[in-house]
């Protein structure tokens, strides 16, 4: 299963494994399943740092990485197909960042985990 890390997933495995479902634990760690982090996701990480919204260690652009690279975690890039599928989305939520990673997930036939009730309303394979 190919599976598509939603923000909060990746940071809470890097730093609070214990807020991770069992199920969430149980498909990271899982060797067949190939886990990617997107670009948008490591954008908004950026964003969050900059306006206070998120507080990491100053070394963040090196840690997580690292740390992907540990955990066998791919880059998911940003292509103009998935841009596209953006524009197809219904307006049910209006985070750019979701709803980037809903029009991943849709284009690239991913499982997205995440524990965001928001995706829930979208054509998209959710797990938690």
């Amino acid at each position: 299963m190919k599976i598509l890390l939603d923000t909060h997933v990746l940071l809470w495995m890097l730093s609070r494994a214990e807020r991770l479902s069992e199920t969430a634990r149980s498909l990271i760690s899982d060797q067949d399943n190939e886990l990617l982090f997107s670009v948008a996701a490591y954008w908004e990480i950026g964003i969050k740092v900059s306006i206070g919204k998120l507080g990491l260690s100053d070394d963040w652009q090196e840690t997580i990485p690292t740390e992907m690279a540990r955990n066998e975690i791919a880059w998911l890039p940003i292509s103009p197909a998935h841009i596209h599928a953006v524009s197809k989305l219904p307006w049910m939520h209006r985070d750019p960042f979701d709803r980037l990673l809903v029009a991943q997930a849709q284009t690239e036939e991913l499982t997205l985990l995440t524990n965001d009730a928001a995706f829930s309303g979208y054509d998209v394979v959710v797990s938690w």
